[in-house]
């Protein structure tokens, strides 16, 4: 995958997993940053970030329909529409920057952008490097087959069998977790092709993935052979620390107010048929 250039659009990033805290007491997105204005201007993250008048947004462009280019080549997508309606309430535009997942998380806590909206899932390891925002989608992970595969049916199965998966991504760290041994691929394209060509056995992503793959590809041999129980929570992550406190704050607050009144499950809707956002 190449790196495109930077292309305008609008956004935003966030904090804790823990929905139930999300709620940020009384304060409305106005008010936090705009308590100590002078002293915020000089260190705090959010007030940087609305002096430029933009925030810049990393993400890979290439994982449809989470953030693609349509035939138009202009960047679309679920991440791209919910980061544009977080910023309009921020009141800042946002540049987003394409690049490769396995550079973004690392550019993010390098300074190069301000935060990265993806389909990031939270795990308890990226806590650990990472603030997130409470999640704003929830979705499972599939193990994704050729139809005729019928060695594969579980997780379990996945011991001693190949996968692909962009390295350092969730998938390929569950894959790897079931004993299966991971080719790191740069995107989903890639990924589909190598798995048509069974030259994997198969690749993990999220179940809306496969479904919006096989409404564009009908006639794509593939089939899912398991799923995740559990959902894997959705949030936008951000350098840690007391700099980006306000920032998240403010991120939660949009989503929240978001998901109250009906946007994230209608841009849900239009990107994936269905509502992840609950």
């Amino acid at each position: 995958m190449k790196k495109r250039s930077l292309k305008a659009g609008v956004l935003l990033a966030g904090a804790v997993l823990a929905f139930g805290l999300c709620g940020c007491g009384s304060k409305t997105i106005e008010e936090i940053p705009m308590q100590t204005e002078n002293h915020l201007l000089e260190e705090d993250q959010l007030a940087r970030i609305r002096q430029a008048g933009k925030i810049t947004v990393a993400m890979e462009g290439t994982w449809a329909p989470w953030t693609y280019h349509d035939e138009q080549d202009q960047l679309v997508g679920y991440d791209v529409e919910v980061a544009q309606k977080i910023a309009e309430k921020l009141g800042v535009e946002a540049e987003f920057i394409e690049g490769e997942w396995d550079g973004l998380l690392a550019g993010l806590e390098a300074g190069r952008y301000d935060i990265m909206v993806n389909g990031v899932d939270y795990t308890e390891e990226r806590a650990q490097k990472y603030d997130f925002s409470v999640p704003y989608g929830y979705i499972r992970t599939a193990i994704i087959v050729n139809g005729d595969n019928t060695e594969i049916q579980t997780f379990e199965d996945l011991n001693g069998k190949t996968t692909a998966n962009t390295i350092s991504s969730t998938y390929a760290e569950l894959a790897e977790k079931y004993g299966a041994q991971t080719t790191g691929v740069d995107d989903l394209n890639q990924t589909i092709e190598l798995l048509l060509q069974k030259r994997i056995d198969a690749t993990l992503n999220a179940e809306v993935t496969f479904y919006d793959y096989m409404k564009v590809h009908p006639e794509a041999d593939l089939k899912i052979a398991a799923l995740t129980e559990e959902a894997n929570h959705v949030c936008i992550p951000l350098r840690k620390g007391e700099d980006s406190k306000t920032l998240r704050e403010a991120i939660d607050q949009a989503i929240t107010e978001l998901r109250e009144d009906g946007t994230l499950s209608a841009i849900s809707q239009k990107y994936f048929g269905t509502d992840i956002t609950k």
